[in-house]
């Protein structure tokens, strides 16, 4: 366990090594920060933390920078989450408080959000469609060969598909088809629409199977749409110093690209939990240069989408972590 001390030096180095990204020395500390420790004690504090592994010393430099052990230390025990001005404060309402049609959007503007204000790469997913609550299911007729099916879900989502027919189909069937899917499937999860169902619709309608088949195709295709992802600000990590190193720069770059290394990102925690993963802490080999903040958003107790950042272990986890928490609670405060 660090003392008092060593917990205070420990994090004027981090803080310092955040904003400079140059490896801190004792003299930085004791000017900078107008401390009452003399420059000796704080070399020696500098030695014991890299001996106990929260700081490493670059080869070519007198001053050390935090090690993955030292930034745990510092999120778990040392961070301040208030880091959020007045001004922060009054734009993300302003963000959020546009007029949407919908849980999507509302992701895709707090991903962009996020990342205006943090200035690191942000990235979200929706949760899948299938586990969605149906509200609504309805039918509208355009031609006498064409359907448009509606769905809409408990979280606000909308999927809108267009269904052929190889024969013609009367605004009489379309209202007791809307009047079955609805009085049947209204509460229930969107996996619910299987083959169960469709057997259940043919033996109570005895319609034709050339109009239930594609019916139940279509509705299927929606539900198991694949989850979106969404990227903002992937351009702001390349500004970092971090990222003169080309290697760095192109694995950050494949991580973008690989959609199962951004799903196993974000499918992680639980709603409104915010997780911090450092370096090593991530279980894919090219996380390991890379720090990733996440948190699970949700619409009373079921969770609608994941919304993460992703960038060096040099991260200002202060100002992330208190804006995520900000953004966490306005969601949540705007769909009780």
């Amino acid at each position: 366990m660090l003392d008092e001390r060593k917990r205070k030096i420990l994090k004027e180095i981090i803080d310092e090594y955040i904003e400079s990204a140059e490896p801190v020395s004792s003299a930085v500390i004791v000017e900078k920060y107008e401390t009452d420790i003399s420059s000796a004690t704080v070399r020696n504090d500098m030695a014991e933390l890299e001996k106990a592994g929260y700081l490493e010393k670059p080869h070519t430099s007198a001053g050390r920078i935090p090690s993955s052990k030292g930034y745990r230390f510092y999120v778990d025990e040392l961070l301040q989450d208030d880091d959020i001005s007045l001004e922060e404060i009054k734009y993300i309402q302003e963000k959020l408080e546009t007029k949407m049609t919908g849980i999507e959007e509302l992701t895709k503007i707090a991903t962009t959000t996020l990342s205006e204000i943090t200035h690191y790469t942000t990235v979200s997913v929706s949760s899948k469609a299938s586990k969605q609550i149906i509200e609504e299911i309805k039918f509208v007729l355009l031609g006498s060969r064409m359907l448009m099916g509606i769905i809409m879900t408990d979280t606000g989502l909308v999927r809108e598909t267009i269904i052929k027919f190889e024969e013609d189909i009367t605004q009489e069937q379309v209202d007791t088809l809307n009047y079955f899917f609805n009085n049947r499937l209204k509460g229930e999860p969107l996996d619910k629409i299987d083959t169960s169902f469709e057997e259940y619709i043919l033996r109570e309608l005895k319609y034709s199977v050339n109009i239930i088949k594609p019916i139940i195709e279509q509705i299927k295709k929606l539900v198991e749409e694949e989850e979106k992802i969404y990227l903002e600000g992937a351009n702001k990590s390349f500004e970092l110093p971090e990222f003169k190193s080309l290697e760095l720069a192109k694995n950050f770059v494949n991580i973008l690209d690989t959609k199962e290394v951004m799903l196993d990102i974000l499918d992680s925690g639980f709603a409104d939990d915010i997780k911090v993963y450092i370096g090593d802490e991530n279980d894919s080999e090219e996380l390991k240069d890379f720090s990733i903040v996440t948190f699970k958003h949700s619409v009373g107790e079921k969770d609608v989408g994941t919304i993460g950042i992703i960038g060096p272990k040099r991260m200002n986890y202060s100002k992330v972590i208190s804006v995520m928490k900000y953004i966490s609670k306005k969601l949540n405060d705007d769909f009780k």
